[in-house]
């Protein structure tokens, strides 16, 4: 049996389901309902439904269907496009639930964070892979398709093992975003008008997007 979890660690898997959401969401659901089932993490009952074998199946079957689509170039990035509308309430909903706090105040300022948290973390892979996908091999695309996972599958032992750790790292990781996503932006804005450029008939024309 696995002691409840102290606030340090709440808030690390709190904010860690936020963060790592916005990368594999199914990967995440799946995750943290094997690992509760099996006894590793302890859950709180307002999260419980994540070990339920019909969430867990379902979570497995698009977790395979995502691991396959996250490696196909540029269907990767119509993936991430649909599913970022899904990745940032459900990391918003994790982030709120996993406190195991019945606050209306906590609860929303969890969500709030944890949303926050998690739109960035998708849009910076969504920008990041759109910029990968410019490139004519599909090399690079499988070593950041693999990289995230092991990214999620890392990040799940350090909150859970070292939460200190991971909270002090996540840190670094959103001022790292705040730096990065206006360039992803401006990126992803100029790639949006050649694309529009190129069914125009003036795509030649078009100077490539920079980051």
């Amino acid at each position: 049996m696995t002691e409840p979890l102290s606030v340090v660690q709440a808030v690390a898997l709190s904010a860690g389901l936020a963060w790592a959401s916005g990368l594999r969401l199914y990967l995440v659901l799946f995750l943290a309902g094997l690992l509760a089932h099996l006894g590793y993490l302890q859950l709180p009952a307002s999260l419980d439904i994540l070990k339920h074998p019909l969430v867990m199946g379902a979570s497995g079957v698009m977790l395979l269907a995502e691991t396959v689509a996250d490696k196909v170039p540029g269907f990767d990035s119509f993936w991430d496009s649909l599913q970022t509308f899904v990745r940032i309430p459900a990391g918003a909903l994790l982030a709120a639930f996993s406190l195991g706090v019945t606050d209306p105040a906590l609860v929303t300022v969890a969500g709030l964070i944890g949303g926050t948290i998690t739109a960035g973390t998708a849009l910076s892979k969504a920008g990041g892979r759109l910029a990968i996908n410019t490139s004519p091999e599909p090399f690079s695309n499988w070593t950041a398709s693999i990289s995230e996972e092991a990214a999620v599958l890392g990040g799940f032992w350090l909150m859970l093992a070292h939460p200190w750790a991971f909270l002090g790292l996540l840190a670094l990781f959103l001022l790292l975003l705040v730096w990065l996503l206006p360039k992803l932006w401006r990126f992803v804005r100029g790639a949006i008008g050649r694309i529009a450029a190129f069914f125009r008939g003036g795509g030649s024309d078009a100077n490539p997007p920079r980051v």
